[in-house]
């Protein structure tokens, strides 16, 4: 829990001590119970996972389904409007900005991945919706309000509608980021 408290602190510039991140960032409130329902749901207990997760949708406005997969120090960012779909593969390190979708492209009648696999260290900002079973690779930057229809190689910077590559970004430039 520390290092997550650490990271949170080198990407947000405003956050104060750890029980201000605890008590008033929201994204941090529902990543705990989306944890909570998270285990609850692949332990056959869905409907009350399912129930945690709506509370959370109602009471903080952020939407994440319980059989996403999160992987270390996911950070959403003020994170209202934010919607995290059941087949979502969210990497270390993310950090997500309010309003962004990680959305399916179908109804969900056939099986398998509907929803995109987010890797390392990607930023994604305010408003972009990044849709079906695409990936975003390790270190890539998505520009506000980009609609991401199309998987964006590791290290570069995608911003559009629809999105496009704009930028590749040196690793150097994350060699401090968590």
């Amino acid at each position: 829990m520390k290092d997550y408290f650490k990271s949170i602190k080198k990407r947000d510039p405003a956050a104060g001590s750890n029980l201000q991140i605890l008590l008033y960032y929201p994204g941090v409130q529902a990543l705990m119970w989306f944890r909570v329902a998270s285990f609850l749901y692949h332990r056959k207990c869905r409907p009350i996972a399912e129930f945690i997760m709506y509370w959370v949708r109602l009471i903080l406005g952020i939407e994440i389904h319980p059989a996403a997969t999160i992987g270390k120090r996911l950070f959403i960012d003020h994170g209202t409007g934010v919607v995290i779909g059941a087949t979502a593969i969210i990497g270390d390190d993310v950090t997500i900005f309010h309003g962004v979708t990680l959305g399916g492209t179908s109804v969900g009648t056939k099986p398998g991945r509907r929803h995109p696999k987010i890797g390392n260290q990607v930023l994604i900002g305010t408003g972009a919706k990044i849709i079906g079973a695409i990936s975003i690779g390790d270190g890539c930057r998505i520009g506000a309000n980009a609609v991401v229809l199309e998987d964006i190689p590791s290290f570069t910077t995608a911003v559009g509608v629809p999105a496009a590559v704009k930028k590749t970004i040196t690793d150097a430039y994350f060699a401090d980021y968590i």
